[in-house]
């Protein structure tokens, strides 16, 4: 019996996402090719101009579903933390040492930025930002959190750990570079916080 189209269609998108997924992950941006991507999943270059447009557009799906991943999981780290000022701090350092990550770091955090330019332009960006503006109103009303601009503070916390994950990724010494940063940043979160 044969599938729906549009059963055909997600199946061709989600081939073609997790073969460039792998290339990219493996040999980078530049190191991979058309024929990487149809060849790992099957396709022909016909099916990968249809659904993305070209290798960038395929980069950016790639980054949207890591993305996607990385927050399902630092929502698993606040949602078990203790308390929500615990939860608010472990998941912005979480996010920080994914950088860590091969894939993450070579995909997110190396060619990404290369191929797409600036991380604070992303369209994923505004989705973080808004999920920080409502994390730090709550931070707020329950008065553990200084009395600062929501929107302000959503941009600094946002900036401050996309710059260390970039900073970490880039790094002679991922691992030490990782530590010093995570220490900066827990201190200046720390200075947010209001002291009872």
């Amino acid at each position: 019996m044969r599938k729906p189209r549009e059963e055909m269609i997600a199946e061709t998108r989600a081939k073609l996402i997790a073969a460039g997924r792998f290339a990219f992950g493996t040999v980078g941006y530049a190191g991979s090719s058309m024929d990487d991507f149809t060849a790992g999943a099957g396709l022909t270059r016909g099916a990968l101009y249809h659904h993305f447009g070209d290798k960038k557009g395929l980069l950016q799906a790639v980054i949207q579903q890591i993305d996607a991943e990385m927050t399902a999981r630092l929502n698993l780290i606040s949602a078990g933390a203790p308390s929500r000022w615990d939860g608010f701090v472990e998941e912005c350092v979480a996010y920080i040492e994914m950088a860590l990550e091969p894939e993450i770091q070579r995909i997110m955090f190396r060619d990404g930025p290369a191929v797409l330019g600036d991380v604070s332009q992303w369209q994923t960006t505004s989705g973080c930002i808004a999920a920080l503006s409502h994390s730090i109103e709550q931070l707020k009303a329950d008065g553990v959190m200084a009395d600062i601009d929501t929107e302000t503070a959503a941009r600094l916390i946002n900036g401050a750990s996309s710059h260390a994950a970039l900073w970490i990724a880039k790094s002679e010494t991922p691992e030490e570079t990782s530590k010093r940063a995570v220490r900066g940043f827990r201190t200046l979160l720390d200075g947010l916080r209001v002291k009872g």
